[in-house]
Parts: C-alpha cells; structure tokens; sequence
C-alpha cells in the first residue's frame, strides 16, 4: 500500500493492490485529481475515511457503439417528457448524488470537501454535469471528468423513473458526435451493464486512456 504525502505523485497502477486500492493519503487538490483520472485512478472513501485511491482491475467501461437502448427508453426520449441541459446547475448535481439513497449503502461517499473540490474542477471546465428537468424542477443526472477523449463518470441520481437513463444516454450521445474514445464507469453493477457498459482489463483501459 502507498502512503502519499504532499509530493504530487502516483505509482504506476500496475502496483494496485488486487481488491483495486492503490494509495492512501494526499488531498483532492485540482492538480492531484487531474493528475489522479490521467493516470488511470480515482477517489473513493467514505467521509470520516483517509482519501483513498483506487484503480481497479477489470475496469467498468462504455464503448459508445455499444450503448443499449431499450425499446421503452426509446419511446419516453421520443415523447420529449424530459428537458436535458449540459453543465448548467453542476453543484445541485453533485449535492443530489450526494444525498440519494442506494441500496446496500449506508452513507455517501461524496463528502462536503469533494464538493467543493470537483466544483473547482467544474470552474476549470474539467468537471462536468449532466441535468434531466422535468416540469422545470431538477430530477436526474450525472457528472464526472471531461479527459477530451474519455470520459470519467463519477455518478449519477435519479429523482424520477428513468431520469438518470435520459442523462446516461444524452451524454453517450454527446459523447459520439464529438468521437469520444470511450466512457469511463468505473466499476461493475447492473444497471449500467444494461445500457450496454461491461468490464475490460485495466491494461486495455490504460491503452485507450492515453491515446492522443
């Protein structure tokens, strides 16, 4: 396991240990966060935690020509019943991410100071949001890390049925016009293997990170 101190450094993800932790320590400084998705790893701990950083092995990933929309899902983004915008209300998404409940989680792991942190990444226009409105009122979306060629989910809340889809495939769209290599999601569940997500090797996964 390696302790980070002030110095802005990661190792090599290929030191990760296997139940996919790499370091512990540092801060969420904008630089160490950059430095942190480029180089393949992300934070996740729980507030109270030391900052825990991880890169886990096989990876969560979107391949954009490989994004399942269902027939129903479908049928409601051809009814218009929701409004999508882009990097408009990024705080308010994150602070829902934040306060949803989800199964098999007794806490959040998007504390106040990560807040704050990826807001500044926001200001920066590295940070990104996604925001579902339905009846003028906010209930769905999604953020993460714009890489210019990958893109990092981090999550996403839903406040209605399927809101948090409309966000999930509104971006994979966006994603494909602008030729995106790949969505980044991180680790494996469910939900996301439905809309088409799976697990490749973190080696492939670094592969395509780092093509220019």
């Amino acid at each position: 396991m390696f302790y980070l101190s002030k110095e802005l450094y990661f190792p090599p993800v290929s030191e990760t240990k296997s139940h996919g932790i790499i370091a512990i320590g540092g801060d969420l400084s904008t630089n160490r966060l950059l430095l942190a998705y480029k180089s393949g790893i992300f934070p996740w701990f729980e507030d109270g935690e030391p900052i825990t950083w991880w890169s886990p092995n096989p990876r969560m990933v979107l391949f954009l020509d490989e994004l399942v929309i269902s027939k129903s899902m479908r049928n409601i983004l051809n009814r218009n019943t929701f409004a999508v915008t882009f990097n408009q209300n990024f705080r308010d998404v994150m602070a829902n991410c934040q306060q949803i409940k989800r199964d098999g989680q007794n806490g959040t792991w998007i504390t106040t100071d990560m807040i704050e942190a990826y807001c500044k990444l926001n200001e920066m226009g590295v940070a990104k949001s996604i925001e579902v409105w339905q009846n003028n009122e906010l209930v769905g979306g999604l953020y993460g890390i714009d890489l210019g060629n990958v893109f990092c989910g981090e999550s996403m809340f839903s406040k209605v049925s399927n809101a948090s889809k409309v966000a999930f495939i509104t971006l994979v769209k966006q994603l494909q016009r602008n030729n995106y290599k790949l969505l980044d999601c991180q680790v494996y569940n469910p939900h996301l293997e439905s809309l088409g997500c799976r697990e490749i090797e973190r080696e492939d996964f670094m592969n395509i990170l780092h093509i220019d």
